[in-house]
């Protein structure tokens, strides 16, 4: 074959394809093959496994076991309404009886300092730990606050793995989140779910306590998870898990916990103190209505307006005034009285904070130094 005839049919039409194929990918670059580059870290969706975050978060999640003495009526007529006045007075002797409770705990100190619900060892008589390695102790009871539903214990252990403490100011809705407890004492068990809502107040659905700031999740929480842990995707803690929103005593989609930064403050006032120490300021105050607010040139009811101040109180040493609108402590908005209270219980004193309030229509702040509330002196 001469060499013009190799150009004609083979050579020539090969360089036509190959430019015609050049242009084609220059004007639909989507034809492209999806190997030539890497995927974005948009494509990715979230992991295929969450096991890193539960191999941090686990081994710092124990299991309580909680037992105490109660005394029942021995008669079977008892808890029937027309023969318990009948009973009662008949002075019938009591039968005393163990009653078992069980819950978790999360591991937050490496001297042996474990958060857990108060619910979960009120009155209890023997408190048992159980770590995920298998190891048991003996629990003491350190302090508790029924208001808040938490407790702290401590046991004396060596090598005890700690939990890291994540963000839940910075939690999102829609962030993947991990629970982590002993539910119907099964074992340590991990559920998964999402926030669903945070600065949730349960206050009318007869659940709530004092705190007013809890995360919701859907991830599955039942009767034993009290007291573990809820995590975010990397095994940091972002709150322990208290309380489901279901009379039938199982998760039905929707549980709460307590913010780590919020149980961690009141872990230090129990130490501390002794108690929990909510922050006082010296001020009372209402909730804003909208004639309220028209009648302060306010753009919304956000806020609270001072009706009283406590002489020589943090807050009437700051300048603050009947009439003022407290809007903002620090930089979280005060919507009403019970944010208020919230906010308040979460400082110290002798913190520093700053107070944003409206007066005759100008925004101001200033800043006070909480104190506790003084104790009412005894009357003779």
């Amino acid at each position: 074959m001469s060499l013009q005839r190799f150009l004609q049919d083979w050579a020539i039409p090969a360089l036509i394809g190959l430019a015609v194929a050049a242009a084609l990918l220059l004007l639909f670059p989507h034809m492209r093959g999806q190997n030539d580059k890497a995927p974005s870290p948009a494509s990715f969706q979230g992991p295929v496994s969450y096991a890193s975050a539960v191999n941090l978060a686990g081994p710092a999640v124990v299991n309580i076991f909680t037992r105490k003495m109660v005394s029942t009526r021995r008669h079977p007529l008892y808890n029937h309404p027309l023969y318990r006045r009948l009973l009662d007075n008949m002075n019938l002797p009591q039968q005393e009886r163990m009653q078992s409770n069980l819950g978790s705990g999360v591991i937050v100190d490496p001297s042996g300092y474990i958060l857990t619900n108060y619910h979960v060892i009120s009155e209890a008589e023997e408190i048992a730990v159980v770590l995920s390695d298998g190891r048991e102790a003996q629990a003491q009871m350190v302090g508790s606050d029924a208001d808040f539903d938490l407790a702290v214990l401590k046991v004396d252990l060596p090598s005890l793995t700690t939990i890291e403490v994540g963000d839940p100011d910075k939690a999102q809705v829609g962030d993947v989140v991990l629970a982590i407890g002993n539910p119907f004492g099964v074992g340590q068990t991990v559920t998964q779910g999402i926030i669903s809502a945070t600065g949730r107040d349960l206050a009318n659905t007869g659940t709530g306590s004092y705190l007013q700031n809890f995360l919701q999740t859907d991830a599955a929480v039942n009767p034993g998870n009290s007291g573990g842990a809820l995590v975010d995707a990397h095994g940091k803690l972002l709150g322990i898990n208290t309380s489901i929103l279901n009379q039938s005593g199982s998760s039905g989609g929707i549980s709460f916990a307590i913010p780590a930064n919020i149980a961690l403050k009141i872990m230090q006032d129990i130490l501390e103190f002794g108690r929990v120490v909510p922050g006082w300021l010296g001020i009372e105050a209402q909730n804003l209505n909208p004639l309220l607010a028209r009648s302060f040139n306010l753009a919304s009811t956000n806020g609270v307006i001072v009706t009283a101040i406590y002489n020589q109180g943090p807050a009437h040493q700051a300048g603050l005034k009947p009439g003022d609108v407290i809007t903002h402590i620090n930089t979280d908005p005060i919507n009403d009285g019970k944010h208020g209270n919230a906010a308040m219980a979460m400082l110290r004193p002798g913190e520093v904070v700053t107070i944003t309030y409206v007066r005759n229509g100008e925004t101001l702040t200033t800043q006070a130094t909480v104190s506790e509330k003084p104790q009412p002196e005894n009357e003779g």
